[in-house]
């Protein structure tokens, strides 16, 4: 229908008349629409003690990049050498990772130009407008910790474009954008583009190197733990992995939730277009119901192990005092507003996808075993949250969590069974290809 003056002046009346809508009113344009609409009683039911509580640990802090999926399996890994060793605080390098995901999603893309010359206009326009970014999945760390292992975050510290990456990624995206181009044109005319493309990967090396510094090949470390006894380590970031990380990356695999009616439960499934090293493992997810999905989490921490997972951390989420709940905010009784989509709705329709991959650290169980809400350690730093850590309600975890990494021994014989089957290829641009 055609919006006239009358329609939008009985609009106008209605909410002019409404005294609720001009004390609502009031308060909103003063305070802020989530500040004025944030519910006292949700801080009181979420108190920050677990049945289960794996860590203290300090924060780590992503600052203005979107590196949470390397921070969240970093954290993972740092968990273990504090307590191995005895560590008061410890972080590996972010930013080493960083430096080569940048490289390896770089010639990714180079790949997906060059095998898919011919690929329609939609599938060459997704590539395109984001040939590569700070985001990704649990199987491209992986791929990224096999190859080149890490290193202590002194060894390789934060740089203004790690911290920040904006100004890199704006310039990364127009350099291979230019290349797709040349890689494009030179293939339709029959060209060879090996040599073509290798100049062009040695530009974007020589960029990467000046923006994020050069990494390390060898090099050597010192620590004390607690006790005050020194280690000693001399070799290379594959090296230093193997010492003291040590955890055995294929023994995990990425439990999803996607209740759609498109993605039955108990069957594996993977992304077109998504990774980031050629020739590694590829993107692979076993999709299970809720409550399957979080029994696993649980087994895994009651083990004594961390759990990495992704969810849309922006939903009904008071990030400042680090509440992920559903009664954060009460926009029923100061607007006679309800949100009424349910998961598999929000995700068919765009409202809702994994945005952000952060650890959990805890939980805490009824009498009857049941979780009512979960401790989540985040990397957005200390003054975030609760020192860093949020609490999500059971409620909110149902909702808004799309992903964990479990233990493979966690998984029944079938559930194995299921992973391991030749996964269904989803779409470039289906929810489950979402970048964390």
């Amino acid at each position: 229908m055609t919006l006239t003056q009358d329609f939008t002046q009985k609009l106008y009346d209605n909410f002019a008349e409404n005294p609720k809508f001009r004390a609502v009113e009031n308060a909103m344009t003063k305070n802020g629409l989530l500040n004025a609409l944030e519910v006292r009683s949700s801080h009181a039911n979420n108190i920050p003690e677990f049945s289960i509580d794996l860590t203290q640990d300090k924060v780590t802090d992503q600052k203005q990049s979107g590196r949470c999926w390397m921070f969240a399996a970093l954290n993972t890994f740092r968990h273990k050498m504090i307590g191995q060793y005895k560590l008061e605080n410890f972080e590996l390098s972010q930013a080493y990772t960083f430096f080569w995901d940048k490289y390896e999603k770089s010639n990714w893309f180079m790949e997906q130009i060059i095998d898919n010359v011919d690929m329609d206009d939609r599938r060459l326009k997704f590539l395109l407008q984001t040939p590569q970014q700070d985001g990704g999945q649990w199987d491209m760390v992986v791929a990224l910790f096999e190859k080149y292992g890490v290193v202590p975050k002194e060894i390789y510290p934060e740089s203004v474009a790690s911290s920040n990456s904006r100004a890199l990624n704006q310039y990364l995206d127009k350099l291979l954008r230019q290349d797709a181009q040349l890689l494009r044109e030179a293939l339709k005319k029959g060209q060879d583009v090996q040599e073509l493309k290798e100049g062009m990967l040695q530009e974007i090396f020589n960029f990467l190197a000046a923006t994020l510094g050069l990494p390390p090949q060898n090099f050597e470390y010192a620590f004390r733990d607690k006790e005050k006894t020194l280690e000693k380590f001399s070799g290379t970031a594959q090296e230093f992995y193997a010492k003291y990380v040590d955890i055995k990356l294929d023994d995990y695999v990425s439990v999803i939730n996607a209740p759609t009616a498109d993605k039955p439960y108990n069957k594996s499934y993977t992304v077109e277009f998504l990774g980031n090293v050629v020739g590694a493992r590829s993107v692979r997810h076993l999709n299970l119901d809720m409550k399957r999905f979080k029994k696993l989490a649980i087994e895994q921490m009651q083990a004594g192990e961390t759990v990495w997972f992704g969810c849309d951390v922006g939903q009904m989420s008071n990030t400042k005092d680090g509440l992920l709940t559903l009664d954060a905010y009460d926009f029923d009784t100061a607007l006679d507003i309800q949100f009424t989509q349910d998961k598999a709705s929000r995700l068919d329709y765009a409202e809702s996808l994994m945005t952000h991959a952060m650890v959990l650290t805890g939980v805490d169980l009824d009498e009857n075993g049941e979780p009512t809400k979960w401790k989540v350690e985040n990397s957005w730093g200390k003054d975030v949250g609760k020192k860093g850590y949020f609490i999500a309600s059971d409620a909110w975890m149902d909702e808004y969590t799309y992903q964990i990494v479990v233990r493979k021994d966690l998984l029944t014989a079938e559930e194995l069974a299921a992973y391991n089957a030749e996964p269904q290829v989803l779409l470039p641009w289906d929810p489950m290809g979402a970048l964390a």
